[in-house]
């Protein structure tokens, strides 16, 4: 694989990665505020999805023709991380793929090197490359992916990307409350 094809096999895999975040859950848990700021699960599937629309689309004069109301200038704002009740998973799981399908057109029919302007970004860095756009969103994309993790794990406990994740050390839920009261007892010595 090229650096291109790399960059996004990585960011297709990290779609799904998040998508798989909301498997079995019901709409309230997948829906609901878990911090201060209101980030929840179905939110930040929309979110993402939104953005690839506009880096992939806007970005390189191949907008998709899909209008995404949260984003208008009256919006209101961070409407893009949060579902209102009248948007169904099913209606946000089809935002996610089509963007994934549009995104993919893009990367696929452009080089490396390819140029577009982000319009929403500061003159003096206003110009990028498909490369550049590419590293972004993958890095767009592995954020909110952690931040996912971390609402997951909040909601019913599951870690990692799947059931028996490699990346995970292999622990009952006794073993994962002791190794926790362990750095706790850490956190209060200081």
């Amino acid at each position: 694989m090229d650096g291109k094809e790399t960059l996004h096999h990585y960011l297709r895999v990290r779609r799904q990665n998040l998508l798989g975040k909301l498997d079995g859950l019901n709409e309230y848990d997948i829906r609901r505020p878990l911090t201060p700021t209101g980030t929840n699960l179905l939110g930040l599937v929309k979110h993402v999805a939104s953005m690839e629309l506009g880096y992939f689309g806007e970005v390189f004069d191949r907008p998709s023709g899909r209008h995404l109301p949260w984003l208008d200038d009256d919006a209101s704002p961070d409407a893009d991380m949060w579902v209102t009740a009248d948007e169904s998973r099913q209606d946000i799981i089809e935002l996610h793929q089509f963007a994934a399908a549009h995104s993919d057109a893009t990367i696929e029919a452009l080089p490396s090197d390819a140029v577009g302007s982000v319009p929403w970004w500061p003159e003096e860095r206003r110009h990028v490359t498909l490369h550049q756009v590419l590293v972004h969103m993958l890095a767009e994309r592995a954020q909110h992916l952690g931040h996912a993790d971390i609402l997951r794990e909040l909601i019913d406990g599951m870690a990692g990307q799947r059931p028996g994740d490699p990346n995970l050390t292999a622990r009952s839920p006794d073993e994962w409350a002791a190794h926790r009261a362990v750095i706790e007892a850490a956190a209060r010595q200081v």
